[in-house]
C-alpha cells in the first residue's frame, strides 16, 4: 500500500494573463501611460548590450526610432535582439528577464530594470503585441516574429534575415479604441519627450505625416542634460542650470545647487525654492536612471527637512522598484540621501560666509527649514542660529542681535503667553522671545552655546509679576471691597485679582495664565467630579495644588481707578466680570463657553446700566 507521502506530485502554478494585466493596470502601475516608458526602456536596456557586445561602435550608432499614426505605435530600436530561442525563454515566460542571463548579469548595473514584465503593460492600451527582432550575437541570424495576445497565447515563428536586415527589435502595438488618449501621435510624441529627455541613446519620432508635432524623424532628446554639456563660464553654466530649473519646475529658483555624487555616477540639481512652504510639506523630485525617467514624485531622494529645495537627478546605480515608478529603499539609496543633505549643508555654509544677500533671502523664504535642521545638525546652529529670525518683545530680530539688548533672554512654552505678556514685558525692560512656534524655544535655550555670557530662561508669571510695581497702602486698602467683590465674581475660573501698576498704561488688565495651569485646574475639576469612583482614585493620586491664573489691575488706566471706586455691588461685579473677558480676549487664547457666556453678559449688563443712568 503507499503512503500519502508517496502520492504527492509536484504541479504548476496556472496564470490567468487577463486577471494578471489586470492586477498591473490598477495596482503595480499608476497610468497606462506607462507602456511607452516600458518599451523605450526594453529598448534603452538593448542597446546597452549591443554596446557591450560591439564597444568599438562610435556613439550615436545605435538608436531608438518611435512611430504613432493613430493607428498603431512602433517602437524599433538597434540593440541586442534576440534569438528565437532567447524568445521563447524571456517573451514567453513570465518574470523572466533577458537581463539576468549569465553573459549580462555581470553588466547589471548598466541596465535601468530588473524585472521581466515590462512588456505586459503594452496590454493595458493593446490586445496584442507584435515583436520582430534579429539577434547581434549569431552572425547571419534569422529574423523572429512573436505574437503575444491578451488571453495569454503567442505564436513564434521563424522569418527569413531579410525580413529584418539589420539586428535589433521591432514592437508594434495595434490599441484599443478604449485606449486613444494614450496611443495618439501628439500624445505618444509627449510621452516619450517626458521619459526620454536625458537619455544617451539618440531617440526619433515620426508621426508618419512628414508634419505633427515634431516633424518626421524629429529628435525626442536633441540635446544632454544641462549639467553634461560645457559652457563658457560659470556664469553662463549657472544661468542655464537655473533656465532648466524653471523649465521643469515652473518657478525661477532662489538659486540652483550643483549636485554630483560620483560613486554612484549621479548628477543633477536642486534648485531653491523662491517662497516658504508649509512645515513639513515634502515636495516630489524627478529622479532619471540612466537618462530614464523614474518619478517626479520621489520623495525619498532627500531628506525630510530639506522641503525648500525641489530636485532632478540622473543616476547609474540606484534600483528601481518593480514597478520602476519611485526608488527601492536600501543602504545604497540611503547613503545618497545623506550625501545630497551634505551639499545642501555646504550650500548654506558658502551662502553663509561668502554671501550674505543670498542667506538672508533664503532665510526670509525658509527660516522654519533651517531651525529644524539646527534642531539636530550642530554646525548648522552654530553657522546660523545667530542669523536667524525670532518674534521678540523687540519686534523681529535675531537671536544674536537681542541678546546684545538683553543679557537675560526669556522664552514663553506658547505663543498665546507670549501675546498675553508681550507689550507689558517690553514696558518693563524684559526682552522675551515667543517660544511657541515650532522649534524656537528648544533653540532659544541653545543660545549659550553660541553666546556664552548669554543667559536664558524660561518666562513664569512670577518673573512677570515681580516686575510689576505695587500700588501704596492706602489704594490698596481703598480698593480692598471692590477686590473681595472681583475675586467672588471670577472664583468660578480659579482666578485672583491683584492691583498693580505697570506700563502701558492703556492696558486696564492682564490675565496670567499659563497653559499648564489651565490643565492642572481642569484635572483638578474632573477629579472633584469623579470623587469616589476608580477614576477619582486615579485622578486624586494625580491631582496637586492647582495654581490659579491672576487677574492684575493696572491702577495707572484711567477705567480701573474708576472700577476700583464703585460702591454698587451688582455693578462692580459686573465691572470685574467685564476686565476679565477683555483681558481673557487680548490673550488670545482659546475661550471656553463660560468664558464666552461671561462676556456676552457683562457687556450686556454694562449697557443696560448706561441706558438707565441716561434715561
Amino acid at each position: 500500500m503507499t503512503s500519502p507521502e508517496n502520492t504527492a506530485a509536484d504541479r504548476t502554478f496556472q496564470v490567468d494573463l487577463r486577471g494578471l494585466v489586470d492586477l498591473l493596470s490598477h495596482h503595480l502601475y499608476s497610468s497606462p501611460r506607462v507602456y511607452l516608458r516600458e518599451l523605450m526602456q526594453n529598448a534603452v536596456d538593448a542597446l546597452t548590450a549591443r554596446h557591450t557586445l560591439e564597444p568599438a561602435a562610435p556613439a550615436g550608432a545605435f538608436g531608438i526610432r518611435l512611430y504613432a499614426d493613430g493607428s498603431v505605435v512602433r517602437v524599433e530600436d538597434d540593440g541586442v535582439g534576440l534569438t528565437e530561442a532567447d524568445v521563447h525563454t524571456f517573451l514567453a515566460t513570465i518574470g523572466r528577464s533577458s537581463k539576468r542571463t549569465e553573459k549580462i548579469a555581470e553588466q547589471r548595473a548598466d541596465f535601468i530594470g530588473q524585472f521581466g514584465i515590462g512588456l505586459l503593460s503594452c496590454f493595458l492600451v493593446a490586445d496584442e503585441i507584435h515583436v520582430v527582432s534579429r539577434s547581434a550575437r549569431t552572425p547571419d541570424a534569422p529574423a523572429v516574429e512573436w505574437r503575444g495576445r491578451g488571453d495569454g497565447s503567442y505564436t513564434v515563428r521563424a522569418l527569413s534575415a531579410s525580413a529584418r536586415p539589420r539586428p535589433g527589435t521591432t514592437v508594434t502595438l495595434t490599441p484599443r479604441a478604449d485606449a486613444a488618449e494614450w496611443t495618439r501621435p501628439a500624445q505618444v510624441h509627449a510621452l516619450a519627450r517626458h521619459f526620454g529627455s536625458l537619455l544617451r541613446h539618440p531617440v526619433t519620432f515620426d508621426d508618419g505625416t512628414g508634419g505633427g508635432p515634431a516633424g518626421p524623424g524629429a529628435p525626442v532628446n536633441p540635446e544632454p542634460a544641462p549639467w553634461a554639456r560645457t559652457h563658457p563660464t560659470p556664469g553662463a553654466r549657472a544661468r542655464a542650470l537655473a533656465a532648466y530649473g524653471e523649465e521643469v519646475f515652473g518657478f525661477t529658483p532662489l538659486d540652483t545647487i550643483e549636485l554630483d555624487l560620483p560613486a554612484v555616477g549621479l548628477k543633477g540639481i536642486a534648485c531653491v525654492l523662491p517662497e516658504a512652504v508649509p512645515a513639513g510639506r515634502r515636495h516630489g523630485h524627478r529622479v532619471h536612471v540612466r537618462g530614464m525617467l523614474l518619478s517626479e514624485q520621489a520623495e525619498e531622494i532627500l531628506p525630510e527637512w530639506a522641503f525648500f529645495v525641489r530636485c532632478v537627478v540622473d543616476a547609474e546605480s540606484l534600483r528601481p522598484t518593480a514597478s520602476r515608478e519611485s526608488l527601492y529603499e536600501d543602504d545604497t539609496l540611503a547613503a545618497v540621501r545623506d550625501a545630497l543633505a551634505e551639499r545642501l549643508r555646504a550650500w548654506i555654509a558658502r551662502a553663509a560666509a561668502s554671501d550674505p544677500d543670498l542667506l538672508g533671502r533664503f532665510l526670509q523664504a525658509h527660516h522654519l527649514a533651517v531651525k529644524s535642521l539646527a534642531v539636530h545638525d550642530d554646525e548648522i546652529l552654530r553657522m546660523l542660529l545667530p542669523w536667524l529670525p525670532f518674534e521678540t518683545t523687540d519686534g523681529h530680530t535675531t537671536l544674536d542681535e537681542f541678546a546684545r539688548t538683553h543679557r537675560t533672554v526669556l522664552v514663553t512654552s506658547s505663543v498665546e503667553e507670549f501675546r498675553q505678556v508681550a507689550a507689558i514685558a517690553s514696558a518693563a525692560g524684559l526682552g522675551v522671545v515667543n517660544g511657541g512656534y515650532t522649534y524656537d524655544r528648544e533653540l532659544v535655550h541653545r543660545l549659550p552655546e553660541i553666546r556664552p555670557e548669554a543667559a536664558v530662561a524660561d518666562l513664569d508669571p512670577a518673573t512677570l509679576t515681580a516686575h510689576l510695581d505695587p500700588v501704596d497702602r492706602e489704594t490698596e486698602l481703598a480698593a480692598a471691597a471692590y477686590l473681595a467683590v472681583a475675586r467672588d465674581a471670577l472664583a468660578v475660573f480659579d482666578c485672583d485679582v491683584a492691583l498693580r501698576t505697570f506700563q502701558p498704561a492703556s492696558a486696564p488688565a492682564l490675565l496670567v495664565d499659563s497653559r499648564e495651569a489651565r490643565h492642572e485646574r481642569t484635572r483638578s475639576q474632573l477629579a472633584r467630579e469623579q470623587e469616589g469612583g476608580l477614576w477619582g482614585d486615579i485622578l486624586g493620586a494625580l491631582r496637586q495644588e492647582a495654581p490659579r491664573a491672576q487677574l492684575i489691575l493696572n491702577q495707572l488706566n484711567p477705567l480701573v481707578r474708576t472700577a476700583v471706586a464703585i460702591d454698587e455691588p451688582e455693578l462692580a461685579r459686573t465691572s470685574a466680570e467685564a476686565l476679565y473677558g477683555q483681558a481673557a480676549l487680548l490673550s488670545r487664547r482659546p475661550l471656553r463657553p463660560a468664558e464666552s457666556s461671561l462676556i456676552n453678559r457683562s457687556f450686556l449688563d454694562l449697557l443696560a446700566h448706561a441706558l438707565r443712568k441716561d434715561s
